[in-house]
């Protein structure tokens, strides 16, 4: 007997489907991957299990019973657990507090927390869940990884059979991961089934024991591990082969030096880091969570200071001032929080597209945006990003998919023209579909002249985009390596090299 059974459930908002038909099957202590571009009807069917969205038609059966939640508590109490990306849980409040939020242990029966037993509860669960940490430890001071394993905790402490983790390693550094990885195995040796839904199909290949693929809220495809590749997903979810999911090179980058970092020091932070950004090159940075990529690039684009070192942009000094005067010198910057540092998620899609070009398409002397400029900048940019024609103009863009969020981040800096832009995570939480889209972006970018500084902890998509590859641990530049020379566990092995080792792998600037 199945644990979960759903059968030809189908859903529609305002008249609109987005599912139609869905049916299959999860047994006990096994995992079910699950995939489909955004849009596809992942969330709306997660949250139809998770009591949150009643279905329109079809059945459930949890257990073998008519499962039909009205609610997230009925889904809860049944023994399903929903992991949301963005994590639910209150930093200022300690782990403990988090674990048993709804359900204090009472001292007496009284209204009174009995705080020795909540710790005591909250270690054993802490130790399932593979965490050595002290329950009264504030949760702000965890990592992304240490937080995902506690809502696991807190999951498992519920009485969960099921449970579904979206994104769970979005925010993940390469350690992490495995970490997480070796703990939902064992959590599935011991009868909980798992549902995991990942943009990242190697992971889903990796942990899924059956796989289903939805495409525009149908089935496209499902069935056994066995049964499916990375290029099989792919053509299952977008409804055509991407064989060539990273653009050709036009060529070899060798024009002048646009951005060189020297000997950028920052103690705990970065340490005597240099490299030169060639004119039509995409330099990628690869590293482990920790390793100091994110940091590197909040100094270059002036958001964080810098005790030691010199950044020349087309080589002109830059100095403090903030992110403003490497605005006006040509320099971009994509944040990996695309949603907290890149836009302004209530306001419209023109107005995140105008943040950085205000002064240029506004009337003059009236701070007024000039609706005959604006207008047509804004349908040029749309159709260079290649923006879901369905959205509109005055759309608010926390509406819109991951990956057309991200082409609104890219658009307003290209609105601004730049010449160096420094891309930390662009492709993050994005499906495969948006992903291709924003590598072409990115390349013809590349070969319009601009020079691209590209984050990244993907090494399948660095080596299949970078023209060069630096390798960044403990706040140094361990290793650099160029396209036809790139070596996936050579450059793995640098990011894992241990800070009192010499550095190898190349010579750098």
């Amino acid at each position: 007997m199945s644990l979960l059974r759903v059968e030809a459930v189908s859903k529609s908002f305002g008249g609109v489907p987005v599912l139609r038909g869905i049916s299959f099957s999860l047994d006990a202590g096994r995992t079910l991957g699950l995939v489909g571009e955004n849009g596809a009807g992942k969330s709306t069917l997660m949250n139809i299990l998770a009591g949150a969205v009643r279905p329109d038609a079809g059945q459930l059966e949890w257990r073998g019973r008519p499962y039909a939640p009205r609610r997230p508590a009925d889904a809860m109490r049944a023994g399903i657990a929903y992991i949301h990306q963005e994590l639910n849980l209150f930093p200022n409040l300690t782990i403990a507090e988090n674990l048993f939020l709804t359900a204090f242990p009472r001292r007496w029966g009284l209204p009174l927390i009995d705080r020795r037993g909540l710790h005591r509860r909250a270690a054993a669960l802490l130790e399932e869940a593979g965490l050595d940490l002290p329950p009264d430890l504030p949760v702000e001071r965890l990592s992304a990884g240490e937080r995902q394993l506690v809502e696991i905790a807190r999951a498992l402490g519920a009485g969960a059979a099921l449970i579904i983790l979206d994104e769970p390693t979005t925010s993940l550094g390469t350690r992490e991961v495995e970490r997480l990885f070796d703990r939902l195995a064992r959590i599935r040796s011991q009868g909980v089934a798992l549902i995991y839904i990942s943009h990242a199909l190697e992971d889903v290949l990796r942990l899924g024991d059956d796989l289903l693929v939805l495409r525009d809220g149908e089935v496209a495809g499902g069935g056994p591990r066995s049964a499916f590749t990375v290029e099989r997903l792919v053509s299952l979810m977008v409804g055509r082969s991407l064989d060539r999911r990273f653009p050709p090179r036009a060529g070899r980058p060798g024009g002048e030096t646009l951005l060189e970092a020297r000997g950028l020091t920052r103690r705990g932070v970065l340490r005597d880091v240099g490299f030169r950004l060639r004119r039509g090159e995409i330099l990628g940075v690869f590293g482990l969570m920790g390793a100091g990529r994110s940091e590197l690039a909040r100094i270059l684009f002036g958001l964080d200071p810098c005790e030691r070192g010199e950044i020349l942009l087309e080589g002109r000094p830059l100095g403090g001032g903030g992110p403003r005067p490497r605005i006006r010198g040509g320099l971009a910057f994509v944040p990996e929080d695309r949603r907290r540092e890149g836009l302004c998620l209530d306001a419209s899609i023109a107005d995140n597209l105008a943040l950085v070009s205000l002064r240029r398409y506004a009337r003059r002397g009236t701070g007024w945006l000039d609706p005959a400029r604006w207008a047509p900048a804004v349908r040029a940019i749309r159709d260079a990003v290649r923006l879901t024609p369905a959205a509109r103009d005055d759309q608010p863009v926390r509406t819109l998919s991951g990956g057309n969020q991200q082409k609104v981040v890219l658009g307003k800096w290209l609105l601004a023209g730049p010449r160096v832009f420094i891309l930390d995570e662009p492709t993050r939480g994005i499906d495969v579909g948006a992903k291709a889209e924003i590598y072409r972006l990115i390349r013809s970018l590349a070969d319009g002249g601009a020079g691209i500084l590209f984050i990244s902890s993907e090494l399948e998509e660095l080596i299949g985009l970078c023209d060069r590859i630096l390798v960044m641990s403990h706040g140094e530049i361990r290793a650099e390596a160029e396209a036809g020379g790139f070596d996936r566990e050579a450059l793995l092995r640098a990011a894992l090299r241990d800070p009192a080792a010499p550095p190898g792998g190349g010579d750098r600037p």
